[in-house]
């Protein structure tokens, strides 16, 4: 059986950052699960598939194929054989990846990836309902949370780096979106699993938090 570890947590919690660096760290595969939902909201804009057009998207899920791949030891993403890596964290794609997160048929074939994905190594993947629904028998499950506003503040730093625009205003009230949209879904909400370990990373550095999430891990065995 192979060994998981479930991150879970809000949009900008940092998720994504702390999930590669303590991989690294536990030698454990990281899967970004939100690369996958962005992948597919790429690939609606591309082709002018609405959020409603349940067969359209239903076919979409026929003929898409997602990969991540490291490559000089940072990880890509392909969407049907294209470095999408940029592309899925443009503004475009912000907007409407959290209602692409909520159409069912998405999330069912989605989920359905990740647990073959699980099967085949040691794991560390990160989303919004991993420890809950995804993998509810994780053998380590974390929720990682922060502050509306600290999240906000983080994601635009990182716009910055990747040279996109969006005012503060505009990263805040999308964080909240996204929020109330994962927290309020029908479809697998965000929420902390009861067995979960919550860490609220809003005062701690990126450094401090991998530790962390390192020392809970070992705690259950891996790694030592």
């Amino acid at each position: 059986m192979s060994f998981i570890v479930a991150i879970d947590g809000p949009a900008g919690s940092g998720k994504g950052t702390i999930t590669k660096l303590a991989g690294k760290k536990l030698n454990l595969v990281n899967i970004d699960t939100g690369a996958m939902y962005r992948c597919a909201s790429l690939y609606m804009i591309r082709n002018n598939i609405k959020l409603d057009e349940t067969e359209k998207i239903a076919e979409m899920l026929k003929n898409i194929k997602i990969k991540q791949n490291k490559i000089d030891d940072i990880d890509r993403f392909f969407l049907n054989g294209e470095d999408v890596s940029s592309l899925i964290r443009e503004k475009e794609v912000n907007e409407i990846v959290s209602q692409v997160s909520h159409i069912v048929i998405v999330r069912e074939r989605m989920v359905e990836l990740q647990r073959e994905m699980g099967k085949k190594s040691n794991i560390i993947m990160e989303g919004r309902d991993i420890g809950t629904n995804v993998f509810p028998n994780a053998d380590v499950k974390i929720y990682l949370d922060a502050t509306a506003e600290e999240r906000a503040n983080r994601r635009m730093k990182q716009n910055e780096e990747k040279g996109i625009k969006m005012s503060y205003e505009e990263i805040l009230e999308n964080i909240k979106f996204r929020d109330n949209n994962d927290k309020t879904s029908p479809v697998a909400p965000l929420k902390q699993a009861d067995d979960a370990i919550y860490v609220d990373s809003t005062n701690m550095t990126i450094e401090e938090v991998v530790d962390k999430i390192v020392e809970i891990v070992k705690s259950k065995g891996k790694g030592e």
